[in-house]
């Protein structure tokens, strides 16, 4: 990818309104919250989302966590429940994510949720992640702000060490002081623990009045860190097609000009096929028996893109 040159922002009131302004046109901001530092970006905008697994080096697209800055906020994106309602109250704004099931029409972008019917939404406490929510006025999808396979950072200056020249901005708020990512407790269909952090399995087995056991491994994935399978469309998928079959809705990757349905990107840009993918499924599955798929190149975020098909195309069962 082509270098950015990276902007050093404060936690000033201005320094915070520039980085708003930033993920308002697609960009991407490291901001600061309780926890680590997370790479922020518009979640209703698919190139900008597509542009966090670029930017990281993230090898599939495993679903991301939103953050809100307030609960009127959260619930125009899930819904919500009793459960729910006693873990926010018991422990937002502050490390913990929830998942919830994705309110039907959520204006986010399927790449956040990496085509599941359920979202991680959370309030983080800290007051310039929850300045920088309130200024943007929307859903901020942030995964740690490092390189994929990298130590999390809890500085501004560990998030430069992996990310300078890769995003736009970064927010500095000095040292994280959880230094841990939250905590993880999904409530569809009942509560269970996907991911420890700070907040413990006891605490909200007392809030809940119930026990929350921990996720098995075989159980199905539904939380940032856990994917291994991803959405499939009803239709087969037929990868790396060098030519079209009769009654393939056809998904090209620069192909010549009406040579397939749909086209990822006619310039041949990643981001932009990656920001496409899970939009142009859907739009192909609407009653082919298959969807072929063009070559996507497996460099770049082109590995990611590869590891989706490759899912959407493994058999069923």
């Amino acid at each position: 990818m082509s270098q950015i040159a990276t902007q050093r922002l404060g936690s000033s009131s201005e320094d915070i309104a520039r980085a708003a302004g930033i993920l308002r046109d697609g960009g991407l901001v490291a901001l600061p919250t309780e926890t680590v530092y997370g790479l922020g970006a518009d979640a209703g905008n698919d190139r900008a989302v597509a542009r966090i697994y670029e930017a990281k080096g993230r090898p599939s697209f495993n679903p991301l966590i939103i953050h809100l800055a307030d609960l009127e906020a959260v619930k125009r994106f899930v819904i919500w429940s009793d459960a729910a309602q006693k873990v926010a109250d018991a422990f937002w704004p502050g490390p913990l994510t929830m998942v919830l099931p994705l309110r039907p029409g959520a204006p986010v972008s399927k790449l956040v949720t990496a085509g599941m019917d359920t979202i991680a939404v959370r309030m983080p406490a800290s007051p310039v992640a929850r300045e920088l929510l309130r200024a943007f006025g929307g859903p901020v999808a942030a995964p740690s702000a490092n390189r994929s396979g990298r130590i999390s950072p809890t500085r501004s200056e560990h998030v430069l060490e992996t990310l300078d020249g890769r995003i736009e901005a970064v927010l500095d708020a000095g040292r994280c002081d959880v230094g841990l990512e939250s905590t993880i407790i999904g409530l569809a269909p009942k509560p269970t623990l996907l991911r420890p952090g700070r907040i413990g399995t006891e605490a909200l087995a007392q809030t809940l009045g119930q026990p929350v056991p921990e996720r098995k491994n075989h159980e199905k994935i539904s939380a940032p860190g856990q994917l291994s399978s991803h959405y499939a469309p009803n239709a087969r998928v037929r990868l790396n097609a060098a030519e079209w079959l009769p009654g393939e809705a056809r998904l090209g990757f620069k192909a010549a000009p009406g040579d397939c349905d749909l086209d990822l990107s006619p310039s041949g840009d990643l981001v932009e096929a990656a920001a496409n993918l899970f939009e142009y499924l859907h739009r192909l599955d609407t009653g082919a028996d298959a969807i072929a798929v063009m070559p996507v190149p497996h460099v770049g975020l082109g590995v990611a893109i590869n590891d989706r098909l490759s899912r959407a195309a493994a058999p069923r069962d």
